[in-house]
């Protein structure tokens, strides 16, 4: 018998979602329209028809794959009630009971569970990338918001109602920039691949700098990868922007450590691509952020997912640990 699990990841766009062995394997992979209404049993059952053919699908290519389970990614995805909680970008409002409706359709699998999707990654990487072996890390994802999977003990942290680990949306600069949840000054605003392109403007504005090619791109037209480019070829507000968003990360990395004394610290996403032009300046900063107890123990390391299938095979990662606790 080859056991494998489906993973699913629920963007506000794209769903997306694959058959994932033990190895971390994505055997297959399908993708759905997140829709842009509300009707929720319309949803699933546009996802379970996917499902099913993803089932199909495996069993042809190896006839002994027995599915153990699903696991879910969304955003405010609540592990404890198996829910999806107001989540901004989603059509869907209020709270939808995703695992239920799901458990409807495929009572026979062993294990069914949903977290959100940061979450997923952390799981991810604990059983199938850089955190293989680790009891106590922390993952940071670096996209069009800034996510946060805790593990203690060799597990994941959901707090008393699910949605421990919102890293992001800690103060660093009090008053500061408005963050896309409405609070001011948090992590994301300043760290997220949106804050580092709101970095360059400021600069951009702060240094009349019409020679930089930064000042080239509209705001909708820039992204991390061409911030990235041009501090490669010498930029000196590409190579501020990445500076001033490792001072904010490290900072906020530092109260991390402080709270949990984690032994590392991976970090997912776009903008991790920058390599040491964003890892050195936020490693020097938390540093410098933590006291000495803690100085020299934490490193801060790239994921080890590959980036194309990371969300899958996060989110499959669930059904192992589900399966653990039989």
């Amino acid at each position: 018998m080859k056991r494998v699990a489906i993973g699913i990841d629920i963007g506000g766009t794209n769903t997306v979602l694959g058959v994932v062995d033990e190895n971390g394997d994505v055997l297959v992979k399908d993708s759905i329209s997140t829709p842009n209404h509300g009707d929720v049993n319309k949803y699933v059952a546009s996802l379970s028809e996917s499902i099913n053919e993803l089932i199909d699908s495996v069993q042809k290519l190896n006839a002994d794959a027995e599915v153990m389970g699903i696991g879910i990614g969304a955003p405010n995805g609540n592990y404890y009630k198996g829910t999806i909680e107001q989540a901004a970008n989603l059509a869907f409002k209020g709270v939808v009971p995703l695992v239920d409706l799901l458990k409807q359709n495929f009572p026979h699998l062993k294990a069914l569970a949903l977290t959100n999707d940061a979450n997923a990654a952390a799981m991810g990487e604990m059983i199938y990338g850089g955190a293989k072996g680790m009891k106590n890390f922390v993952m940071i994802t670096l996209g069009t918001g800034l996510g946060s999977g805790i593990v203690v003990n060799g597990d994941l942290v959901y707090g008393h109602d699910g949605f421990a680990g919102e890293v992001g949306h800690t103060t660093v600069i009090p008053h500061g920039r408005v963050c896309g949840c409405g609070g001011e000054g948090h992590l994301e605003a300043y760290c997220s691949a949106p804050g580092i392109k709101r970095t360059v403007f400021e600069l951009l504005a702060k240094y009349n700098a019409g020679g930089s090619e930064m000042a080239k791109y509209s705001f909708e037209k820039l992204d991390s990868k061409k911030v990235f480019e041009a501090a490669e070829r010498g930029d000196k507000i590409a190579i501020e922007a990445f500076e001033i968003t490792g001072e904010h990360l490290g900072q906020g990395l530092g109260d991390t450590v402080c709270h949990l004394s984690p032994e590392a610290i991976f970090l997912f996403g776009g903008p991790t691509a920058a390599g040491d032009l964003i890892f050195k300046p936020t490693k020097e900063s938390m540093e410098r952020h933590i006291l000495p107890i803690f100085r020299n123990k934490v490193e801060i390391l790239p994921s080890k997912l590959k980036a194309g299938s990371a969300a899958i095979v996060g989110a499959s990662a669930l059904v192992w640990k589900e399966l653990e606790k039989e």
